[in-house]
């Protein structure tokens, strides 16, 4: 492990201290805990972004063949 030194603003530091104090543990080990949930949700968000892009993209339709037009989608019978 590796000590680091922090400054940290007065109700910040009170804060930590009752959150510490709750979890029966130290400000120190809190802090270190509130890091690495941080760093493992950027890993596996970078990690979910790298799997999608490593996907190729596909065409959402047919070469040649053309979209509906935004009457046909739009076309509700119901209210004529």
């Amino acid at each position: 492990m590796k000590n680091v030194t922090i400054t940290l603003e007065e109700d910040v530091a009170r804060w930590a201290r009752i959150r510490a104090a709750e979890a029966e543990t130290s400000v120190s080990r809190l802090v270190g805990e509130m890091l690495k949930e941080k760093m493992v949700a950027e890993e596996g968000y970078q990690a979910a972004r790298e799997l999608f892009f490593s996907v190729r993209p596909r065409a959402l339709r047919e070469a040649g063949i053309s979209l509906p037009a935004r009457n046909e989608l739009h076309d509700r019978p119901v209210l004529r």
